[in-house]
């Protein structure tokens, strides 16, 4: 699960992303059971979700989707602007989560405000969660820690498959693919039980704080204090 940094060290990067994918499938629960049957990390669902809609399937909404997935690039875009000009690859992932953990915060204290009754304000809080999670998306695409994409888990139940023993091969990364889907299950899981007993507000009042924990942790880690410059 750990890579070593250059110097030998463990890199807190893998484990930073594990503690994100945990946090990504809790924020998906939330939007699927509390805010209408739409996803703000998985993009891949709002865009089956829009052809549901589209062929007149009852119960989906293409105005949800469609919010979601063009708050989504729109973060994306912003998550392309701090890769371009970070200066390294720490503050780089510091500045995205701090931005990341504003939206979050955000749509936790809208949620709190204005309800979740009225069309306009679902969307108000699903665009803000879906751009903070395109912030994230982006970053982590161009980090490439393979398997540990934080909000997608297709690719890699199907390296865990397509390598296994039973296909021939034998998987080093078994144990990391197997931890992030694990991940995302459990904060699945966890959003499911605490919509039973907190309003959705909470629940994204404590994603965004445990965002800044893990920007927090991962900046103060010595290893990376040692990164090079942002590529």
């Amino acid at each position: 699960m750990r890579r070593r940094t250059r110097d030998g060290g463990c890199d807190p990067l893998p484990v930073a992303l594990g503690l994100l994918t945990v946090l990504s499938g809790c924020v998906d629960a939330v939007a699927f059971l509390a805010l209408g049957r739409v996803f703000t990390a998985n993009m891949t669902g709002n865009v089956v979700i829009l052809g549901f809609a589209a062929a007149g399937a009852p119960g989906f909404s293409a105005s949800r989707s469609l919010v979601s997935l063009l708050a989504f690039l729109a973060g994306a875009v912003a998550g392309g602007r701090i890769h371009r000009h970070a200066r390294s690859r720490r503050s780089r992932i510091v500045i995205t989560l701090a931005a990341e953990a504003a939206l979050a915060g955000l749509a936790a204290g809208a949620s709190a405000v204005l309800g979740l009754s009225a069309e306009g304000h679902r969307s108000v809080v699903i665009a803000l969660v879906a751009a903070g999670m395109g912030l994230q998306n982006a970053i982590v695409r161009v980090l490439g820690v393979p398997d540990m994409t934080t909000t997608v888990v297709t690719r890699t139940l199907t390296g865990l498959a397509a390598e296994s023993f039973l296909a021939g091969g034998t998987d080093p990364r078994a144990l990391r693919r197997a931890v992030s889907v694990l991940a995302i299950f459990c904060g699945a899981c966890a959003g499911a039980v605490l919509l039973r007993h907190l309003h959705p507000g909470w629940i994204l009042l404590a994603v965004a704080a445990g965002v800044v924990l893990i920007a927090a942790g991962y900046a103060l880690h010595p290893a990376s204090r040692r990164d090079g410059p942002a590529r």
